[in-house]
């Protein structure tokens, strides 16, 4: 039995409400939530649906702030974060709507500053070295690879 089970359709309505006014959520993950309550899926259809309408869940709306959040303050790239949107099961149009909150031109900057911050963190006098883990380093923050070495040749 799980510890979270919520009987009453009325609290689920209000506690789920609350978990969305919180911040910015998808359809994946109330659907998650109120599958942990424990509620039948016929409950859970009704109450995604009156939560849409209401606009307590906006996928497009949600796919804008996580691309701007993650973006701004976890630093990831691109890449990154359309796969997250993705395991979220958001549309590739909400998707591409989110990825326009990037600039271009802050992105660039982002990851030229990733890439002077590991740069002086790493030791290593071998180059190929460096860039072998400067490159696996952005990588793993989302940067597209083509991006990260246009930039780690031009450093020559």
């Amino acid at each position: 039995m799980q510890k979270n089970r919520v009987y009453n359709i009325k609290e689920a309505i209000d506690r789920i409400q609350n978990y969305c006014s919180i911040q910015d959520r998808c359809q994946w993950e109330v659907e998650r939530k109120l599958n942990e309550w424990g509620l039948i899926q016929n409950t859970i259809e009704m109450i995604l649906i009156d939560l849409i309408l209401e606009k307590y869940i906006d996928e497009q709306r949600f796919a804008e702030s996580f691309c701007r959040g993650k973006f701004k303050i976890k630093k990831w790239g691109k890449v990154k974060i359309k796969n997250e949107l993705k395991v979220r099961m958001i549309s590739e149009i909400c998707i591409n709507k989110g990825m326009r909150q990037i600039s271009d031109k802050e992105y660039t900057e982002t990851l030229q500053q990733l890439f002077e911050k590991k740069s002086e963190k790493l030791k290593d006098k071998n180059q190929f070295i460096r860039k072998g883990k400067i490159a696996r380093h952005l990588q793993q923050k989302g940067f597209e690879s083509n991006l990260i070495w246009k930039l780690l040749n031009k450093d020559k």
